[in-house]
């Protein structure tokens, strides 16, 4: 009889990942089911070691505390019964013991009727005693005696021994977890050391060959390794122990080493890259060499979090986080989080939650639950959250969002206006100072610098000049950096202030067309005439800039209708512009004369524009506005923006004389 080839139920190497995208929810059940219930280890650790771990155990008081009836200020130690009849009118005079007793001190000599013993905070009460009086209720009266002109109640002053911690209560129950109060209350009843739930071992790989780590140098097309970095931090936040091996590069067989070394030596391996289907992500293909049952979910509807990867080996769990640091992180607190906080002995964490309004329409993805990072600023009615809107490859994104909000599923959008329910990353939200929506400026940091030197929070949030007056109209923001140009009156940024707002005038900057240098379409050419160069070579593409900025309005006008190659590459910042053009992902852009400058480009001056501030009048007397309006006039400000390029208007909106 033949035997009849089993079918193997895991699909091959060769075949595409995401055959099945599951449900968050679906993937997390399926993931903790192949993980608990299981025992969780535990260990004895010296009390100072304890700090953010799960008790294992209830801990039983060994001890009363007090261990002794004890004064609780300093005075003298009597008999009640002795001033039971005192008063103002009938003071008691008591002859004061030849001893006092101090903290540490055990007494040797019980307080007589009529007598009384001097005794320090903390002293140990004296045979005979039943209370104390304080030092500012007596007076001298001689040598060796007091008087005392206010009754005493039997008690009076005084802890007894057990009043605070029974011996043989239940201190702390298992399951607690460690933290200054409790280690306090150990330390107490002079436990040294105590059972707690061991923290599991989590060995963190980075994936790629394009990563470095920080403090080597960047060569060409690399990028520095945040995700290493970022996940052994949170690891260590949520009860792990986590060790950082390094970044492997994408070769089958060092990784399936290096993989299962750590495998050997931890309780889970979480990697970070290799998640997707390119070519170079081989991590799930590993998965399926090292244990049972192997990957549990690969591809989860989420957003960002898609090509998260979810495996159980021989009871151990491995993550493959995806490599863009905020689909990293967000994954990982949202779907690991919660198995490594089980595994540890802790409790789930307590997310806290606040209503705001959405002030744009963002758009999603049918299908996927998609969750988007905001950062939370005063609105007139309440709070506002703004999208940070700069994809999953940002870790700004996530470092700078003060939490996120859902989109379900079955939704492709969150219109303007709804409301939404925000998940906080932490316990309490510090609602920002001083609140700046607008065009982006490197210019801008120099003035709000000192602010945050003061104290004062400080968000500033790039939409553009259009955006930011659309936010400052709706009361979103203190000021709304603009620079638009008016056609019909040909002046900057007043014409297009509505009621309510004022203009505070900021700096002059040049925008300029930008270009590698020796680049001969550009080199030794006006704007207008490098433009039409431009636009006649079909190998020539440009990076253009956010719909709503200011720079798009200008270059829109220059280009008069044409749509040349690279146009719909919109980018929200100066920044981002130069760096195409320097990484020769584009030939030429707009930006300010200042970045030209710092990336080391060619520039070719167009127009100096007047960059200032749409200040929303009915917010103008908060102190943290007055305080930027005083740093925008200040001479450390004003020689700053000189420094770096810029011409700092006069107050009147002049500019500076040269």
């Amino acid at each position: 009889m033949t035997d009849t080839p089993v079918p193997n139920p895991r699909p091959s190497v060769d075949q595409d990942q995401f055959l099945t995208i599951l449900s968050r929810e679906e993937a997390l059940a399926r993931f903790e089911a192949a993980l608990f219930p299981r025992a969780v280890p535990r260990e004895l650790r010296a009390l100072a070691d304890t700090l953010g771990c799960a008790l294992a155990e209830d801990v039983v008081a060994p001890i009363d505390v007090p261990p002794f009836d004890r004064s609780n200020v300093d005075g003298f130690a009597v008999r009640s019964a002795d001033l039971a009849a005192a008063g103002e009118a009938a003071p008691v005079r008591l002859v004061l013991n030849d001893e006092t007793i101090a903290c540490g001190t055990a007494p040797t000599r019980p307080v007589l009727s009529g007598t009384a013993t001097p005794i320090a905070t903390g002293g140990p009460l004296p045979r005979g005693a039943d209370a104390v009086v304080m030092v500012e209720h007596t007076q001298p009266a001689g040598d060796r005696a007091i008087e005392v002109r206010r009754a005493t109640s039997p008690g009076q002053f005084v802890s007894y021994a057990g009043s605070d911690i029974a011996r043989g209560e239940a201190l702390l129950r298992a399951g607690t977890v460690i933290g200054s109060r409790e280690i306090g209350m150990l330390a107490a009843c002079g436990i040294a050391g105590v059972q707690v739930a061991r923290r599991p071992r989590v060995a963190i790989l980075s994936t790629g060959d394009e990563l470095v780590q920080p403090g080597r140098p960047l060569r060409p097309a690399a990028i520095y390794d945040t995700n290493g970095a970022i996940v052994t931090a949170a690891i260590a936040e949520n009860g792990g122990d986590a060790a950082f091996l390094g970044a492997i590069a994408d070769d089958e067989a060092e990784l399936e080493a290096a993989m299962r070394n750590a495998l050997a030596e931890s309780d889970m391996l979480v990697l970070s890259g290799g998640t997707s289907k390119g070519a170079g992500d081989v991590s799930h293909r590993i998965i399926a060499r090292l244990g049972e049952p192997g990957i549990i979910a690969h591809g989860v509807a989420l957003k960002p979090g898609k090509p998260l990867c979810l495996a159980v080996c021989d009871g151990k769990p491995v993550v493959i986080l995806p490599g863009f640091p905020t689909s990293a992180m967000f994954t990982f607190h949202d779907m690991i989080v919660p198995v490594l906080r089980r595994m540890a002995g802790l409790p789930p964490r307590s997310d806290a939650k606040v209503n705001a309004k959405v002030p744009v329409r963002i758009a999603s993805e049918l299908g996927r639950t998609e969750f988007v990072m905001v950062s939370l600023v005063e609105g007139v009615g309440g709070l506002i959250a703004y999208p940070t809107g700069k994809g999953s490859g940002a870790i700004t994104s996530f470092a700078q969002a003060d939490g996120f909000l859902k989109i379900d599923a079955l939704a492709d959008q969150m219109p303007a206006g709804s409301d939404a329910e925000v998940t906080l990353f932490t316990p309490h939200v510090r609602v920002p100072d001083l609140v700046i929506v607008g065009s982006h400026c490197t210019g801008l940091d120099l003035v709000t610098a000192p602010l945050a030197r003061a104290g004062l929070a400080v968000r500033s949030i790039a939409v553009g000049s259009l955006g930011g007056l659309a936010a400052a109209k709706r009361g979103e923001c203190d000021l709304a950096p603009i620079h638009l140009f008016d056609d019909k009156t040909e002046t900057y940024n007043t014409p297009y202030l509505a009621d309510g707002l004022e203009l505070v005038p900021g700096w002059r900057r040049m925008q300029g067309i930008v270009f590698r240098k020796g680049d001969r379409r550009f080199e030794g050419l006006s704007a207008q005439a490098a433009v039409r160069a431009a636009l006649a070579d079909p190998a020539c593409i440009m990076v253009n800039r956010n719909q709503g900025a200011g720079t798009r309005i200008l270059i829109d006008r220059l280009l008069a209708g044409a749509r040349p190659d690279g146009y719909w590459n919109q980018p929200r910042s100066h920044n981002a512009v130069a760096a195409a053009v320097a990484q020769q992902r584009a030939d030429w852009g707009m930006t300010i004369a200042p970045v030209a400058d710092a990336s080391g480009l060619g520039f070719i001056p167009l127009a100096e524009e007047h960059y200032d501030f749409a200040l929303v009048t009915a917010r103008k007397r908060r102190p943290a506005v007055q305080a930027f309006l005083d740093a925008l006039a200040s001479d450390e400000s004003r020689a700053a923006l000189e420094k770096a390029g810029f011409r700092p208007a006069a107050p009147d909106g002049g500019p500076l004389a040269a």
